[in-house]
């Protein structure tokens, strides 16, 4: 740092409880997921509540898709297994279809 130059003071860092963090995005959510404009209104970061929005989402996510898997049966899941390595298969074919086609083609 230079010497002209003074060291400005840290700002305290502020805690915020989880109420205050669901009312927050809840306000968000209500404003129609607003984030800078619910931000400026509550006095408060704008990348904070971007936070706490993009996590509430994600945990929301999260539970949803556990719950799908556990309504799936085991028919469902063996039909989507046998397709799954059917495109697998598929997929590495072609890939080596494009090695053998970039060899040919590379040689001189």
């Amino acid at each position: 740092m230079k010497e002209n130059q003074e060291k400005k003071p840290k700002k305290a860092r502020r805690y915020y409880d989880e109420a205050f963090k669901k009312a927050a995005v809840e306000h968000c959510q209500r404003n129609g997921g607003d984030v800078s404009g619910t931000a400026n209104e509550l006095g408060i970061n704008y990348w904070t509540l971007r936070d706490w929005v993009d996590g509430t989402r994600v945990a929301r996510n999260h539970t949803a898709g556990a719950s799908d898997l556990r309504a799936r049966s085991a028919t469902d899941l063996e039909s989507e297994n046998r397709a799954l390595k059917a495109e697998l298969a598929r997929v590495r074919e072609q890939r080596d279809i494009l090695k053998k086609s970039l060899g040919i083609l590379s040689n001189p």
